[in-house]
């Protein structure tokens, strides 16, 4: 797991920290993870391969059709394309 050091930071937003480490019964580094982790991945996220499941259901699109699109796939080696 990575390590973060935070300089700088204000006095008012430390204490606001610490304020609500109590009030959530943890201590303020769990405080600042919570924070952190709330700020970069919301609840209401998209997520892309959820996303995606979700609307190949809603068109129909079963595991064959995947199967049949992947034998069907262009495997060879692609040329360079030559500006003469």
């Amino acid at each position: 797991m990575a390590a973060v050091t935070i300089r700088k930071l204000s006095d008012e937003a430390h204490r606001a920290l610490k304020v609500g480490a109590a009030q959530n019964n943890r201590s303020a580094e769990a405080e600042m993870r919570a924070v952190l982790e709330a700020a970069v991945r919301p609840e209401d996220r998209l997520r892309l391969g959820t996303a995606l499941s979700e609307m190949s259901r809603r068109i129909g699109l079963a595991n064959a059709d995947v199967e049949a699109l992947e034998h069907a796939r262009d495997t060879g080696r692609a040329e360079a394309m030559r500006f003469e």
